[in-house]
């Protein structure tokens, strides 16, 4: 088994040759829209990538690439025009798009399919601790700050944009919006140039994690989420829970944070053969160690789950493999 670093120093090697908008080739060459390096995805995803490659080339010839995007909502639109083969999205921005709500009014996108649920987008909203009065997501009510929602056409600002909506918070008027990605976002916290940022992502997220390094928990915190507030949530999105943060996360983090979380799923175009989809969700389970060695955000992958609440139909693929693994009948 890889340890991290040398899995980290295989994936920079695969890397270079990594391309942001490839054509899409054939049903055995694949490309899996991620997000911005900085966050969860693009990891997450390169180790599917690189795991695929390794166990399915030689017997199956099927490889897979990962590839950057703006995120979840560019992802439905790389599916859509066959720019990617597999996404990992947000529940929101799935079920959005295949139920033709939100962004998608009036124009539904349904060829689409879930391969297997993944991990917990978990909500965190880093806030430069001096303009943090109750320590909860009611404190961006009123900033007049600049901070970053994320990048333009991500699912990023998608769900930021719906939580903060949701919970009465004018977006336009309540601070500048900045549209920046991750890592950006924290540089431009570290420097004082923005309050705050949008930066949703299973735990421990690198970008979270610089800006505890370099501020310390006395100059940021990440605003919490109450009972009241989920429960507001919930009325109009039942896809978000709780999910707390445990101590020790993040440096010098020696309180958990109650926040909120959805799930991510990985997703495929309808019309990938079922041979080719059935082998993809086989390899991923049948290799769970490997991935939960690249990013702790995998852990949270397992068979037992694999199906619990996805957003959108089951590919034939990966239903047959489920099946015969006696998860659904």
């Amino acid at each position: 088994m890889l340890n991290k670093f040398s899995f980290l120093i295989f994936v920079c090697a695969l890397c270079l040759g990594f391309t942001t908008t490839p054509s899409h080739a054939s049903a055995n060459k694949l490309t899996i829209a991620t997000a911005t390096p900085g966050g969860t995805y693009y990891p997450v995803g390169v180790a599917i990538g690189t795991l695929l490659s390794i166990k399915l080339a030689k017997k199956h010839q099927i490889t897979a690439t990962a590839i950057n995007s703006a995120g979840a909502a560019e992802n439905i639109q790389m599916l859509k025009n066959g720019k990617a083969d597999l996404a990992i999205l947000q529940a929101l921005c799935g079920i959005n798009a295949y139920k033709g709500k939100g962004a998608h009014k009036g124009k539904a996108f349904k060829e689409f399919r879930s391969i297997t649920m993944l991990w917990e987008n978990v909500e965190h909203f880093p806030l430069l601790r001096k303009y943090a009065k109750t320590g909860d997501i009611s404190d961006l009510n009123g900033l007049q700050k600049n901070f970053s929602i994320g990048t333009h056409g991500s699912g990023t600002e998608v769900s930021g944009c719906t939580l903060l909506k949701t919970l009465g918070i004018n977006i336009k008027k309540d601070f500048e919006l900045e549209f920046m990605d991750y890592n950006h976002s924290a540089q431009a916290m570290i420097d004082g140039r923005i309050a705050g940022a949008n930066i949703p992502a299973g735990p421990p997220v690198a970008a979270v994690n610089l800006l505890y390094t370099q501020l310390g928990s006395d100059k940021i915190t990440v605003l919490e989420f109450t009972d009241a507030q989920l429960e507001k949530i919930q009325k109009s999105y039942p896809i978000w829970s709780r999910y707390v943060i445990p101590a020790g996360t993040y440096p010098s983090q020696d309180k958990a944070i109650n926040t909120v979380s959805q799930s991510n799923f990985l997703a495929c175009r309808a019309d990938l053969p079922e041979a080719v989809v059935y082998e993809i969700t086989k390899t991923i389970f049948e290799n769970l160690p490997f991935l939960n060695n690249t990013h702790d955000a995998t852990k949270a992958i397992s068979l037992k789950r694999a199906t619990a609440g996805l957003p959108v139909p089951l590919h034939p693929g990966a239903e047959k493999f489920y099946r015969e693994a006696g998860v659904i009948n």
